[in-house]
């Protein structure tokens, strides 16, 4: 099989012809630039410029002799644009590792930390020395909600317009036809499975824009204010997806939607809640996507969910991703069993907060191989490790994740 036909064999519930493998397909599978700096050195691989394409977790740009090394099934829409020197300046990274930053991301130096600005030279995101990711500094609705005005607030908050690529390469007037021509060369030159990252975040967005605690508060207690936040928020979304898709639909097979909806312990909201705010809502987004190209749609949604899979089935979801298996109710052995059927499972593979980072490497290769007996038959699975590699995990062990998944059998 081609790495393609392998992922939409899972998507479709077959059982491919070795488990497909995720790594930097999306921004939650990635890889922090300075883990992947002393990946390449581990592995003994040529010296290349180390390239930040999520400025905000400070994840890197995979190269293609990693890709083939780890045999990575998936490649990330964005990595068709920013390819020449001129979108990228010289930084380093917080261990002092050079990289390159996109230009119109580029964080000043201030108090001793870093931080990145809005257009209008608001601080919205900060990085205090000694921290290895950017941390959201402003809430466009903390103390005033303009429903009106909303667009404004998409350009004042970290999670909104600190983008990667291809990012302003995408905008103006030329945006959506640059945009289709870079898919469309994507498309030509790969046989990964492409992955088209929207967005469409919902309740993510009432917590980037009011913060948690004032968006819990909105949706309990003033829910028809909260019903108008949404369904601005979905006009925005929807008339965003037709110009998406419309552009790269044809060369796209997953198209990446976002919303954590879990914590440590169960999900942020009720079932209940969910059904009554989000769920809808959801249909709407997902079945127009699924109307406009032949894409299957993906969930990145961290925690613990399990009680909130039965509404996102049902409001047409094909995939979700990271599956945090240390969270209350994602077992693998009970997702698989009452879900399998119904939804692909892309993460779970490998437990980044105990095994990836505290684990020697033949533990974290036993910990992926019985973690496969699990996910593996019938398909419905696509191997990723739970969330984004982080900065201080063992580059041996990240060999030694990998290198499971491809052993024989």
């Amino acid at each position: 099989m081609t790495s393609r036909e392998r992922v939409l064999a899972a998507l479709n519930h077959r059982e491919p012809d070795r488990i497909p493998i995720d790594c930097s397909g999306h921004r939650s599978s990635g890889i922090a630039a300075v883990a992947y700096a002393r990946l390449r050195d581990y592995l003994g691989l040529e010296k290349k410029p180390i390239r930040v394409y999520d400025p905000i977790q400070q994840l890197a740009i995979l190269d293609e002799d990693v890709l083939e090394r780890f045999h990575i099934d998936t490649v990330e829409l964005g990595r068709a644009f920013a390819l020449e020197d001129k979108h990228w300046k010289e930084w380093a990274l917080p261990d002092g590792t050079p990289c390159f930053m996109p230009i119109w991301a580029l964080p000043e130096r201030e108090n001793g930390g870093w931080v990145i600005r809005s257009k209008s030279g608001r601080v919205i995101a900060r990085m205090p020395e000694g921290v290895l990711y950017f941390e959201q500094a402003h809430f466009p609705y903390l103390e005033n909600d303009d429903l009106d005005r909303i667009h404004e607030a998409f350009d004042e908050c970290m999670w909104t317009t600190v983008v990667s690529p291809p990012g302003p390469l995408a905008a103006g007037s030329r945006g959506f036809e640059l945009l289709r021509e870079g898919a469309r060369r994507l498309r030509e030159t790969t046989d990964r499975a492409i992955l088209g990252l929207f967005g469409g975040n919902l309740l993510e967005m009432g917590q980037f824009f009011y913060r948690n605690d004032n968006f819990f508060l909105l949706l309990a207690g003033e829910a028809q204010r909260a019903h108008r936040f949404l369904d601005k928020l979905v006009e925005i979304h929807f008339a965003n997806l037709e110009r998406f898709l419309g552009a790269v639909g044809p060369h796209i097979d997953i198209i990446l939607f976002g919303d954590d909806l879990g914590m440590q312990k169960g999900p942020q909201i009720s079932p209940k809640m969910y059904r009554e705010f989000f769920q809808p809502r959801e249909k709407i987004l997902w079945a127009r996507a699924k109307q406009l190209a032949e894409v299957k749609v993906m969930l990145h949604c961290c925690g613990g969910v399990r009680e909130l899979l039965p509404g996102l089935i049902e409001a047409g979801l094909d995939a979700i991703n990271p599956v945090q298996i240390t969270c209350r109710g994602m077992d693998p052995a009970g997702l698989k069993r009452d879900f399998g059927r119904q939804l692909t499972f892309w993460g779970g593979g490998c437990d980044t907060r105990e095994f990836l980072i505290q684990g020697t490497p033949q533990q974290v290769r036993d910990h992926v191989l019985r973690l496969m007996e699990i996910w593996r038959p019938g398909g419905g699975y696509v191997f990723q490790q739970v969330h984004n590699i982080m900065a201080d995990v063992p580059p041996a062990n990240v060999v030694a994740m990998f290198d499971a998944v491809n052993a024989p059998g």
